[in-house]
């Protein structure tokens, strides 16, 4: 029965087979990498949303204070020109003129022309509510009296101050043209003077709201849900970019609670919703200019910064992936080479010299130390050859040792014989076959010679032996040619006829032919 070794193709597919996923150190330690710069980058991801989001939020804070402190400048200046209006009305024009004698008509309709972007109209009130002039219109409606009206009782009772009105419509004159203009009234007190005599008064000054409305308008163009507003000190609304929802309870604004808030930055649960306020107030009215940054404004910029964060994480990572693979085969390549080297050497293709050394430290230590194992493996390889070729051939020789000298003896014994019984033709044969025998015998020192040499050295003993022997037996060689240059090791069949004559050629019986 014949065994067969399983070829190296088999053993590979066999372990194909039991690991289809071989763990390689390029393998392991890319893995490695990848998942630690992963959780790595989600970690700084992480930080980075959180850094980002902080600041966004911050900036947008920030950002929406500037506003409402520019707007209120802005809107502080505005109302710094109409009571310059105002002043200029009082002191210019009423404070030089005395209204028993003198009308003051014109005075106001060139004050009026000078600034009729900002003004619906101007107009002067004795203190029982009497018109004294007005500009442009000086027609009141009918039934009107003006003494019931908020801003003239409030300008006789506060007689220092100027007072500033909520939105409504100027309902004092007739139009000609039916329009109805919403309007802000700046009031105050004045002293008039009839034939000499002094007497109190009321000036009025109806500012164009729609002045202050574009103003509001222009700082609400953001779209992330964060508003401004303003209201009177009491928390009334003046403006607001949803009014008519408010109007018509479709919106609820925590205006008066936030009107008593102080100036600064806020935050707030309204209506279940977490939000944050920023105050600020208007110099001379007391008005209040709060913004209003509900939490939801944060959440388009979040969506964005998300996704940037993403996007700059998986580039960050497929980065990442691409160095982990280099530096991951700069490592394992010296390994792979010298594994290479390992595996050429199991089959027996590789020489000491085609050990890979290189790569780190390490590796090149590893590959030196393999390269002088296996030099050494050759080498005591080599050893054991030679020592083995010594000792066979040692034993050969002790073999031929044996054989020589007691051959040799009978040999000569019966040459010797031969000579005193005259038998010089049998003499004359048995030195030539010795001779032949010893020629072959010593062979220049060759152990290994052709099959058809080894043939004829028996043949030589045999006839020898026969002659000794007196013929009492025969010899048959058989041999197929085609092998006859074959080698083998000498005298190797000499011992064997040399045994057969000795324990075979004693007990024959002459009758069977020496066979």
């Amino acid at each position: 029965m014949q065994i067969e070794q399983p070829s190296k193709k088999q053993s590979l597919a066999e372990k194909a087979v039991k690991n289809p996923f071989p763990h390689t150190i390029q393998g392991t330690i890319l893995m490695a990498f990848t998942i630690v710069s992963f959780f790595l980058l989600m970690i700084l991801g992480l930080v980075l949303y959180q850094l980002f989001a902080r600041r966004m939020r911050t900036s947008s804070v920030e950002s929406t204070e500037q506003i409402v402190q520019q707007s209120v400048v802005n809107l502080e200046d505005y109302l710094a020109n109409m009571r310059r209006i105002s002043d200029a009305v009082y002191y210019n024009v009423i404070k030089n003129a005395d209204l028993g004698t003198d009308s003051i008509d014109r005075e106001m309709d060139l004050i009026y022309e000078a600034h009729l972007d900002n003004l619906v109209s101007m107009a002067l009130f004795t203190a029982d509510g009497q018109l004294i002039s007005a500009s442009p219109i000086a027609t009141t409606k009918e039934n009107l009296d003006v003494t019931t009206q908020s801003w003239f009782t409030e300008a006789l009772r506060k007689t220092d101050n100027l007072h500033f009105s909520t939105p409504h419509v100027e309902n004092l004159f007739l139009d000609p043209a039916y329009r109805y203009r919403w309007v802000i009234s700046l009031s105050r007190a004045v002293e008039i003077y009839e034939n000499g005599t002094p007497t109190m008064g009321v000036l009025l000054v109806d500012m164009n709201y729609s002045t202050i409305e574009r103003m509001m308008e222009r700082i609400n163009q953001d779209s992330s849900g964060q508003y401004i507003y303003l209201t009177d000190s009491s928390g009334s609304i003046i403006y607001h970019p949803k009014q008519m929802q408010i109007n018509y309870g479709i919106l609820k604004e925590n205006n008066i609670s936030e009107a008593h808030y102080q100036d600064g930055l806020h935050t707030e649960s309204y209506q279940n919703a977490r939000r944050q306020v920023f105050m600020n107030s208007v110099s001379y009215t007391g008005w209040k200019m709060i913004a209003v940054i509900p939490a939801s404004a944060y959440g388009v910029d979040a969506a964005s910064l998300r996704f940037l964060v993403i996007l700059l994480v998986s580039v960050a990572l497929l980065i990442m992936l691409f160095v982990n693979q280099i530096v991951s085969r700069q490592i394992s390549l010296p390994l792979n080479r010298l594994n290479r080297s390992i595996q050429r050497m199991e089959d027996g293709d590789v020489v000491p010299e085609d050990i890979y050394v290189g790569g780190s430290e390490e590796v090149e230590h590893l590959g030196r130390t393999l390269r002088s194992s296996m030099r050494r493996i050759s080498q005591l390889m080599a050893d054991i050859v030679v020592e083995q070729e010594e000792k066979r051939k040692s034993e050969m020789d002790a073999l031929q040792s044996q054989i020589n000298p007691h051959f040799l003896y009978n040999t000569l014994d019966s040459i010797v014989w031969m000579i005193e019984g005259e038998h010089n033709k049998d003499a004359v044969f048995m030195v030539t076959q010795l001779a032949s025998l010893f020629r072959i015998s010593l062979s220049r020192g060759k152990n290994i010679i052709p099959i058809g040499q080894e043939l004829r050295h028996a043949e030589n003993y045999m006839n020898i032996q026969k002659v000794r022997y007196k013929n009492n037996f025969s010899v048959v060689f058989d041999m197929d040619e085609r092998i006859r240059n074959y080698l083998t090791v000498k005298l190797i069949i000499q011992p064997i006829l040399e045994n057969a004559i000795y324990y075979g050629v004693g007990d024959m019986d002459p009758e069977d032919g020496g066979e």
